[in-house]
């Protein structure tokens, strides 16, 4: 039999000391996961494809720390998180990683499935579905008893919308992923969890046509039912909740101001 998972204090603050790995973390959620996780003296790997908003989002996760922090308190790793190698240089380079959080995502295979090719349909299970699969194996192996994977998903999974079934159907997949994972991984005293985000004021977000300002935002969140979309920051702590709390697995949090009671 497997040592019990450890016991610790479910507090962030207890997250000091440990490391993250963080897969699309230079903007979005992701960059303020790793702003936060620096605050309560955690060391963060961002993984993100655009070299300069890397290095721009280490930058920013650095100056969340203090001054006398070691080199290697802020890491940037340039590449596909969903690629094995990169993958292992972010593991690497770290040396050591308590947690891995997963918010990497964009629209694709959007349209009428009747327009939509087999291609198309095959590339985006690719995208996002090998992606977790090929996390989820680099992870498994390198985590230490206590560790933690944290996907994400979204509430169009629990209302879908016209066009969206081939990205709905991978994210759907991704939320029964987290569950068989946790089951797989509970031996290893290894943690899965997913987080549901509704609509989140992040540049995911605003890179929609009718988005594309502040006022547009604004007026789009009034209908919600708490009268605003989240911010960045309220969605990256329900990842962080997640990272420290030693007895929570197998879980789909959903963090949507309500929206999908409405």
């Amino acid at each position: 039999m497997s040592a019990p998972i450890p016991v610790r204090s479910p507090l962030t603050s207890a997250l000091s000391g440990t490391t993250a790995v963080l897969i699309g973390g230079s903007s979005g959620i992701g960059l303020a996961a790793g702003v936060l996780l620096r605050s309560v003296g955690a060391r963060v790997v961002l993984v993100g494809r655009d070299p300069g908003r890397l290095k721009a989002a280490v930058s920013q996760v650095r100056d969340a720390g203090s001054a006398e922090d070691p080199d290697d308190a802020v890491l940037g790793v340039s590449g596909d998180g969903g690629d094995e190698r990169t993958l292992a240089e972010a593991f690497d380079g770290a040396g050591h990683v308590d947690h891995v959080l997963v918010t990497a995502g964009g629209l694709s295979g959007t349209g009428p499935v009747t327009g939509l090719s087999a291609d198309d349909v095959r590339a985006t299970f690719d995208a996002l579905l090998g992606r977790t699969f090929a996390i989820a194996r680099t992870a498994a192996t390198r985590l230490p008893a206590g560790g933690s994977i944290t996907f994400s998903s979204g509430i169009l999974v629990l209302r879908p919308a016209p066009g969206m079934t081939v990205p709905l159907s991978a994210a759907g997949a991704v939320e029964t992923l987290t569950k068989a994972l946790a089951v797989e991984l509970a031996p290893a005293r290894l943690r899965v969890n997913t987080v549901r985000y509704g609509r989140i004021d992040t540049p995911l977000l605003r890179s929609l046509p009718s988005l594309n300002s502040d006022d547009a935002v604004a007026e789009a969140g009034s209908t919600a039912p708490l009268g605003r979309f989240g911010t960045a920051e309220e969605a990256a702590a329900s990842a962080l909740f997640l990272m420290a709390n030693n007895y929570v697995t197998g879980q789909v949090v959903t963090v949507d101001g309500g929206e999908s009671l409405s």
